[in-house]
């Protein structure tokens, strides 16, 4: 039977059957049983049989399936030995949904499509093999860590690791753009670039110029940021991953930008079609002043990014707002417009209601947390990297006469419900810590060479999470209660440590710490101020016992990593991320990231079998009190859980908002209707404010006819 030949087939009526309860009764048994049969009837006879694993790499190397580069670096003995001990691991798909994923998505076919060639032992050997480098030790250390799903790469890694034929590892990446025609023109190709071998693009549009700015001192002569966005979108189009991976990207403004209301007006359902981005994602750069002239309801400035840099010599991007307003405000040499605070706060909650757009980035409380020497200025397509860049300076040849630095993302992500039954937590964290260092150390992107400037200074990371609602659930906890904050707190406390300790051996060991580190808050010491009071410790008899067996660092230990830190670097500019892990999330069989599923049994419409029907990760009479769907939940108590980790994640969170168009009484206890409104949105933004949330990624809203507004995944930076 041909892989493409995948319709009236058992194992998708059996999965299908757990849509149609009998007597009641959530057919559960029926996705075990439509897993059994995918593997007797798909996996089975359609998998091509080889004697050894020796014979099958020199298969894929002879046919050109993968390298044989990382497979000279290690003994043949030991990827014997290193196969044989994934083969016992005796690793076992635990629903349909996720061995599904696998085949179709991630193992590698043969080219007619006709044959799989890996199983997930054989992905994972390579993924090892690839990202150890020739060391045996690490190599074996990060298979038990994937093997045990403790450690999933992202996407771009798991995927292309150990290919002849692949795209990078990276999985998304950052560009900004100056206010001049040839940095517009370099930046489009830069994402044509990026696009082409996989990764998701974020781009800041802040700087350029508002519609009306003179040109060359022609008034009224510059078309502003609409027409670059709509570049951007055919770009996006064009190129993609070898037809795997559409492209993908986002453009930022701040709100204080003169075409901000245009910019939003780009996404709206009834916008004409000269103006209108369809696939483009829009988010949106708010700093904390108009927080405040909200709150105050008063009139805002809009201001001009051509008048701020000739007054200032910066881009719009590097003047502090929040700081400057007044003095902004005051300038006659500044054009300004004026616009009431609270209609441009409708408009955003509007278009999110509408689009489930634009992000939010909360751009001064990311630079309050920033502990590098910098300025934050944008994030990315999944609103959760935040790292500092710094603008480029262009001639017409397009040459750099100033190379600025932009960023490459390079994820990974912790399984919350198996790390925490590592036999050492440290040792899995600190493996994964080495893995992705691998990743941004082998990156190389010639073709932005601010993108490449930026990943070889920075060495940058991001670790993230996933499974949270899931061990919750397993664990009778209630997402969102005080144990599920203490837990969540506790849980990235625990990260950052260990991510923090493996950077700091690794620079010791090489002798090499991240350019301008000595500028930094790790250098001077006062990072480590809030830890070494010893406050980060288990309070609750449940929390404590769920973390019983593990090392929890006291004051003492944060102190002496202080002086580790201060004394020998750190390799990592930045360290952890928490991505909205889509895919990868089913192949582990754990609820998404950090959020709480959507679905006690969630449907999902695939492009070759139609729907599928995945049951949350140890649904049973037991779990089901603690699987309460987002959209039944107070938002502000996945707020709270976010903000819990927040305060220990160096970059950012993929923070999605659930709402329901018809929201149910007692939900909220402002409400006094059951419509949503625009008010409800601002309300809860202006919450995650003040909780020090840094970033806010969709608002996907359930609509009463079952419809989700803003529900596309973003497949190009998810992990």
């Amino acid at each position: 039977m041909s892989l493409k030949d995948l319709g009236d087939i058992s194992y998708f009526r059996l999965n299908n059957e757990i849509n149609r309860p009998v007597n009641g009764q959530i057919m559960l048994h029926k996705d075990q049983e439509a897993l059994k049969a995918f593997f007797k009837e798909n996996v089975l006879p359609n998998t091509m049989a080889f004697d050894s694993i020796t014979d099958k790499i020199a298969y894929l190397i002879e046919h050109d399936y993968i390298e044989s580069g990382f497979i000279a670096k290690y003994r043949p003995a030991f990827i014997e030995e290193l196969s044989d001990f994934l083969k016992n691991a005796n690793f076992r798909f635990q629903s349909f949904m996720a061995a599904y994923k696998f085949y179709q998505q991630y193992a590698l076919h043969t080219n007619a499509g006709d044959y799989y060639l890996e199983s997930i032992e054989d992905r994972v050997l390579f993924n090892a093999l690839y990202f150890a480098d020739g060391d045996e030790a690490l190599a074996k250390d990060l298979a038990n860590e994937m093997i045990h799903q403790r450690y999933q790469p992202a996407t771009p890694s798991f995927l292309n690791a150990g290919r002849s034929r692949r795209g990078e590892f990276v999985s998304c990446f950052l560009i900004q753009v100056t206010d001049d025609m040839n940095a517009i023109g370099r930046s489009i190709n830069s994402a044509l670039q990026l696009s082409r071998i996989g990764g998701g693009v974020g781009i800041s549009l802040s700087n350029l110029r508002e519609a009306g700015a003179p040109i060359k001192g022609y008034a009224g002569a510059a078309s502003g940021v609409v027409p670059v966005m709509k570049l951007f979108e055919d770009s996006f189009s064009y190129s993609n991953q070898l037809g795997q991976r559409q492209g993908a990207g986002v453009v930022y403004l701040d709100v204080f930008h003169p075409d901000i209301l245009s910019f939003l007006s780009t996404k709206k359902e009834n916008a004409d079609e000269k103006i209108r981005v369809k696939t483009l994602s829009l988010g949106v750069t708010i700093p904390d002043k108009f927080y405040e002239l909200v709150r105050e309801d008063a009139d805002m400035y809009l201001f001009s990014p051509y008048n701020i840099e000739k007054e200032y010599g910066v881009p719009f991007n590097y003047i502090d707002i929040t700081e400057k307003y007044d003095e902004l405000v005051a300038n006659p040499k500044i054009h300004k417009t004026k616009i009431k605070a609270r209609d441009l706060e409708t408009e955003i909650s509007k278009l999110q209601q509408e689009s489930g757009y634009p992000y939010v980035i909360n751009i001064d409380t990311v630079n309050k947390a920033n502990a590098i020497d910098g300025r934050i200025v944008m994030s990315n397509l999944c609103s959760e990297i935040l790292q500092v860049q710094t603008p480029s300076v262009i001639n017409d040849a397009q040459e750099f006469l100033q190379m600025g630095t932009d960023v490459a993302c390079n994820l990974g992500s912790t399984n919350v419900v198996n790390l925490m039954t590592s036999p050492d937590f440290g040792k899995s964290v600190r493996t994964m810590t080495r893995a992705l260092t691998f990743v941004t150390d082998s990156a190389n992107i010639e073709a932005v060479p601010t993108i490449n400037k930026g990943n070889h200074e920075a060495h940058a990371i991001g670790l993230g999470a996933m499974g949270l609602h899931s061990y919750f659930a397993q664990h009778h906890i209630h997402y969102g209660s005080p144990e599920s904050i203490e837990f969540t707190d506790i849980y990235f406390m625990l990260l950052n440590y260990w991510t923090l300790v493996e950077s700091n051996r690794i620079a010791k060991e090489r002798g090499e710490s991240f350019v301008n580190f000595d500028k930094s808050d790790y250098a001077n010491g006062s990072y480590f101020d809030r830890y070494v009071t010893g406050n980060f410790q288990p309070h609750s008899d449940k929390v404590k016992e769920l973390f019983s067996g593990h090392f929890i660092p006291s004051a003492q230990d944060w102190e002496q990593l202080r002086e580790a830190v201060m004394r020998d670097g750190l390799y990592n500019q930045n360290r952890l991320a928490v991505a909205p892990n889509g895919s990868i999330s089913y192949i582990n069989d754990v609820s998404a990231s950090l959020h709480p599923i959507i679905q006690r049994i969630e449907e999902r419409q695939e492009k070759k079998i139609g729907k599928i029907y995945y049951p949350a990760a140890g649904l049973s009479t037991d779990t089901i009190p603690y699987y309460t769907s987002a959209y039944d939940m107070d938002m502000r108590r996945v707020i709270d859980v976010y903000a819990a980790a927040t305060q220990h994640v160096d970059q950012g969170l993929s923070l999605t908002l659930f709402m329901r168009s018809d929201i149910p009484e007692g939900l909220y206890e402002w409400k006094n209707e059951s419509k949503q409104t625009t008010r409800d949105l601002s309300i809860l933004r202006n919450y995650a404010f003040n909780k020090g949330i840094k970033s806010i990624y969709y608002v996907r809203t359930y609509t009463d006819d079952g419809d989700e507004v803003g529900a596309n995944q973003c497949e190009s930076c998810v992990i």
